[in-house]
């Protein structure tokens, strides 16, 4: 069974914030579309896809993360979290992010890693402590989005967890 990959979009996949220039990919932003839109770049989908995990998507763009996002990055429909009534207002005692427990309840007795750029260390004690199975939380610097680092990081996790079965 391979591990669950949980992906954040704003953040991770649409960096924003800082100073510098950014690189815009393809067209321009269609008229009503999300204006950092420009900023997702197609290149990460076949490398998300080449992490060997099941991607999820793990954020409050929800299923417009298959209808926007998805053909963009080349990606097939995803499976979507589905967050509870509450979102943002979610379970955050001991300082939790708010998807830290349903991630966990929604992978079950899964490994996973999570990409998200609000990842403290709240959540990663909370999940060693909590979650059965192996798990990587990596926070992504919002700021450029995915990195080197953070493929370099997912592939060696999942390296590890793959031999670690054998």
């Amino acid at each position: 069974m391979r591990p669950l990959l949980f992906v954040d979009v704003d953040g991770p996949l649409i960096p924003f914030g800082g100073t510098a220039p950014y690189p815009t990919y393809g067209d321009p932003t269609p008229p009503g579309a999300h204006p950092l839109l420009s900023r997702l770049d197609p290149g990460l989908g076949p490398r998300l896809m080449a992490l060997g995990c099941e991607l999820v998507w793990a954020t409050t763009w929800m299923s417009d993360a298959n209808d926007v996002l998805a053909p963009r990055l080349g990606l097939p429909r995803l499976p979507v979290v589905d967050w509870p009534d509450e979102e943002s207002g979610g379970d955050t005692r001991a300082g939790l992010h708010w998807k830290t427990r349903t991630l966990s309840a929604w992978a079950g007795d899964r490994p996973y890693v999570w990409l998200d750029d609000e990842i403290t260390a709240a959540d990663r004690a909370w999940t060693a402590a909590h979650h059965p199975a192996p798990t990587l939380l990596r926070r992504v610097d919002p700021r450029r989005g995915l990195a080197e680092a953070d493929f370099t990081a997912v592939g060696e996790w999942s390296a590890e967890y793959v031999a670690g079965r054998s």
